[in-house]
């Protein structure tokens, strides 16, 4: 395993217990494991604790930003607007990186049904808007693709309770949480002018999020992707999700489909998702990349010197 890769392990080893030394401070009552919890994704707004995205069992020396717009349409017609970014920088190497990305804002309207789904009383505003959350993840590279070797990538992630008043509203958890993934990855490439690479892509993790009286939820994640890229556009298929242990609105499942193009170091993109399974809403994300390879710019800065 490349040594910088082992430093950064270490790091997300100290993450990692941090992080369950922070949910062991919660002030317990005993919990009532019997009865659910409803502090799960079917019941909360669409950016309470989505799906997260795979990544593509690499990991790029690239800087990357990220900035995008979504709209939500409930299944129960209710709606949500928001704001996203995403920032990706690498970590003095190639193999590892640091993403950070949040909805800035959301803005949102209630129905009636909806407002009964999420057990909200009629006192609580049918329109409003509120601050997302913030993940912070890090991803490392480990295995480069070879010809009978697929690449091998990991993340570990963090989910602040930043949100503003979303979980009186049923818009966020107001709890952190994390996930570790893993994503292997095959590609066939093609030898003409317009199709390039195949690649079939398949994640599996461990995400968790505390809820009532200090507990909280285990869920397996899973996910499988395709992706065609070409020479000027990028399509690819995603069904992921994950599955909790409460069995009761906390196993979303979701088919999202996305096309990118290229324009230089700028990527414009349009993704649509729909929620299979515990996830009633539509996604419509229209957005921007920029990315640029930095550690090549800075080696070259450093060989003119």
């Amino acid at each position: 395993m490349h040594r910088e890769s082992v430093k950064i392990l270490l790091v997300l080893c100290s993450i990692v217990f941090v992080q369950h030394f922070s949910f062991a401070q919660t002030s317990l009552n005993k919990p009532n494991l019997g009865e659910p919890s409803k502090i799960a994704p079917f019941y909360f707004g669409p950016n309470a604790f989505p799906v997260p995205d795979m990544l593509d069992g690499e990991v790029s020396g690239e800087l990357l930003v990220e900035l995008g717009g979504d709209y939500y349409v409930g299944f129960a017609k209710d709606w949500t607007a928001d704001v996203f970014a995403k920032l990706s920088v690498p970590l003095f190497t190639e193999r590892a990186r640091l993403t950070v990305w949040m909805p800035f804002v959301e803005f949102y309207g209630y129905t009636a049904e909806r407002k009964r789904q999420c057990r909200l009383s009629d006192s609580i505003p049918s329109k409003g808007h509120d601050s997302g959350d913030v993940y912070v993840a890090t991803e490392i590279y480990l295995l480069k693709e070879k010809t009978l070797c697929p690449a091998l990538a990991i993340r570990a992630a963090l989910k602040a309770a930043s949100s503003d008043k979303g979980f009186y509203n049923a818009r966020n958890y107001d709890c952190p949480g994390y996930f570790f993934d893993a994503t292997l990855a095959k590609s066939i490439k093609f030898k003409n002018n317009f199709f390039e690479e195949l690649r079939f892509v398949g994640s599996t993790g461990f995400l968790c999020w505390q809820t009532d009286n200090g507990r909280q939820n285990d869920a397996v994640m899973y996910g499988l992707r395709v992706k065609l890229q070409m020479k000027y556009l990028t399509i690819q298929e995603t069904w992921s999700g994950y599955v909790g242990w409460e069995k009761d609105g906390d196993r979303p499942m979701t088919l999202k489909t996305n096309v990118a193009g290229r324009i230089g170091n700028f990527e414009p993109f349009f993704s649509y998702q729909y929620g299979l399974k515990d996830y009633p809403f539509h996604q419509f994300r229209l957005g921007l990349t920029y990315k640029i390879d930095v550690l090549n710019r800075a080696k070259k800065k450093n060989k003119g010197q």
